[in-house]
């Protein structure tokens, strides 16, 4: 019996200028099914799903939905036809509410006049399906959560009846427990004859929902498998082209004299009396829940947000940082969770952003030379780009990623803060920024990672604090560290 396919894309080819983003790429998903689309970044996952949206036309090869040939693939024709895509980055309007974005598409379909209390109804209804009842459908997304503007982003799809989701990252912004529950929905929609593709980079998501797995590498198609006959180490080594035999490499560190100490830190209601220390060649991990107050800790440290109390010690000395410059100066770098609006400049070059820090304060600039240096330091972290002279906004996202923690190896930091390092990355550029963080701290540096996954914290890091609320609730040593001591510190057990 033939496969019942209801997207069919073949020979699919797409070029920006010189560069090749797709190559005879083929993506063939039965009926009902979920299917996992995987790859490195750039491989070109997040490029053919845009092709299959409508938002980039095809350079080359064909498009069926359900039998039927897209001629006209434009993104409002492919909702037409049954194909809504969550992508990675939101497509909401931050100044409506939350029901306004969810019936954006549909708001005038009953007249002249719209209803509000049906439409908050409705967009209560669609939340209380996916467990998220309790977001308010009257409040404005901007006043919303990173994460709750993705389940948002969520409800808005599920509202159109697709007979095709496409989900781009869905849960690299959501805790452990909405992840499960986003899995258990999708689970949900399988049975319900709902299509699934999903891209991710957690390749535990793709082996406990999807039964299909297609990989791309470098714009091409390499194969699609069936996800129970093979390993994690045999799709690795199809994603990535060779074996990964440690994801966390080994690190051979001296840890010396206390760097950095805090002490009863406090910002308004949102970090309350935590204090801790780093020492020379640490690698210290801050885990726990979304909101818990990590990264409003480290930028109160770094002078980005103003501490209502408590002491910042920096080699002994109390520091008083007013804005990231200062603390820049004396030595202390901050990769941001947010690299679009807070890591990088998308709209200059990924010369200009890779050299943001270390050009401060120089007055002349030898740009052949300056040019040199950037391709050696991206050269360095395995980033893959165009030209120095593109914008950095013409980058993948894992790209994007590894140009914003460029900046900081182009200079002499001492403490260097890294927050959700690699979020949307793949596993082989997670190895080699984790071998980043190994040399950062064989050369003396005192790293702090903030990171949403256990293994990572695990993996990566000496030992580690974990904060809930606001608080630190428990700081955890290299030997004991595990998911189980760090979800009950988390979680307040």
């Amino acid at each position: 019996m033939a496969p019942d396919y209801i997207v069919q894309m073949n020979h699919i080819s797409k070029h920006f200028g010189g560069v090749k983003a797709l190559q005879d790429v083929h993506l063939n998903v039965e009926r009902g099914e979920i299917h996992a689309l995987i790859g490195e970044n750039g491989a070109g996952k997040s490029t053919l799903m845009k092709v299959l949206a409508g938002a980039y036309p095809k350079d080359e090869g064909t498009i069926v939905i359900d039998g039927v040939e897209a001629t006209t693939a434009t993104p409002r024709a492919m909702i037409d036809m049954g194909v809504s895509v969550i992508y990675q980055e939101f497509m909401l309007a931050p100044d409506l509410t939350v029901a306004e974005n969810i019936f954006i598409d549909q708001m005038q379909q009953s007249g002249m006049f719209i209803n509000w209390k049906d439409l908050k109804r409705r967009a209560k209804q669609q939340l209380q399906k996916i467990g998220f009842g309790h977001i308010d459908p009257g409040k404005r997304v901007g006043e919303l959560s990173v994460a709750y503007q993705q389940i948002v982003e969520i409800c808005k799809c599920l509202a159109k009846d697709s007979k095709v989701l496409v989900f781009d990252e869905p849960t690299a912004v959501l805790t452990h427990s909405e992840t499960q529950k986003l899995l258990e929905l999708i689970m949900q929609l399988k049975a319900e004859g709902v299509t699934i593709l999903y891209i991710s980079h957690r390749l535990e998501e793709l082996f406990a929902i999807s039964d299909k797995i297609t990989v791309l590498k470098d714009g091409k198609y390499v194969d699609t498998v069936e996800t129970a006959s093979i390993t994690k180490e045999q799709l690795v080594t199809m994603m990535v082209g060779r074996e990964i035999e440690q994801l966390f490499p080994e690190r051979n560190a001296e840890i010396g004299e206390e760097i950095l100490r805090v002490e009863n830190l406090r910002t308004g209601d949102l970090v309350e009396d935590v204090s801790f220390s780093l020492r020379k060649g640490e690698v210290l991990g801050f885990s726990g829940l979304v909101g818990s107050g990590r990264t409003e800790t480290m930028r109160a440290i770094f002078g980005a947000d103003k501490k209502t109390s408590g002491k910042v010690l920096y080699f002994g000395e109390e520091v008083h940082f007013k804005n990231p410059k200062q603390a820049i100066r004396k030595g202390i770098g901050l990769l941001p969770e947010d690299r679009k609006s807070q890591g990088l400049l998308l709209k200059q070059p990924i010369r200009y952003n890779a050299t943001l820090v270390s050009r401060q304060g120089n007055g002349f600039i030898n740009h052949k030379k300056e040019q040199e240096e950037v391709r050696k330091l991206l050269a360095r972290i395995s980033t893959k780009y165009g030209s120095t002279e593109d914008n950095a906004d013409s980058l993948s996202g894992g790209n994007q990623q590894k140009v914003a923690l460029a900046k900081w190896l182009a200079v002499d930091t001492k403490v260097i803060i890294l927050d959700e390092p690699t979020r949307g990355v793949d596993v082989g550029a997670k190895t080699e920024i984790y071998q980043i963080i190994n040399e950062l701290a064989e050369n003396g540096v005192g790293v702090i990672i903030i990171s949403s996954e256990m293994a990572e914290i695990i993996g990566t890091c000496d030992r580690a604090i974990v904060m809930r609320e606001g608080r630190v609730t428990g700081e955890v040593p290299k030997e004991n560290l595990s998911e189980n001591q760090l979800i009950k510190l988390a979680m307040g057990v």
